[in-house]
């Protein structure tokens, strides 16, 4: 069993900042690719950024400047740092993985990003 449980999310004004977290837990695990996704209501879930096991990432336009992802390969977490944010970005936000060897895929639950005034 694995599992991945994010944290972080809430509610900000416009310009301001969240950082959330995934922890990915299992004794045998070994994560290859991780990945931030979000889906706002009656949307598709989209791509945010994503990140290789070797620190190579990749982000969608819209947050290009203004989010960032970093991962801990150690503790096997995931992170992303969010900045500047705008109304647009309020979605609930998932953290995905895929393992090594196996290349089984892995969604969190996902955890709620509101930004309003």
């Amino acid at each position: 069993q694995v599992q991945l449980v994010e944290s972080g999310g809430g509610l900000v004004q416009p310009g301001g900042s969240l950082t959330l977290s995934c922890v990915v837990s299992g004794r045998f695990l070994s994560v290859n690719n991780m990945g931030w996704y979000r889906q706002a209501p009656g949307q598709q879930r989209d791509l945010v950024a994503t990140i290789t096991r070797g620190g190579v990432t990749n982000y969608a336009d819209s947050v290009k400047g203004r989010f960032t992802i970093n991962r801990d390969n150690a503790k096997n977490t995931v992170y992303l740092q969010m900045n500047n944010l705008k109304p647009e970005d309020t979605a609930v936000y998932y953290c995905k993985i895929d393992l090594r060897i196996s290349r089984d895929v892995y969604w969190g639950q996902g955890t709620q990003v509101t930004v309003s005034s």
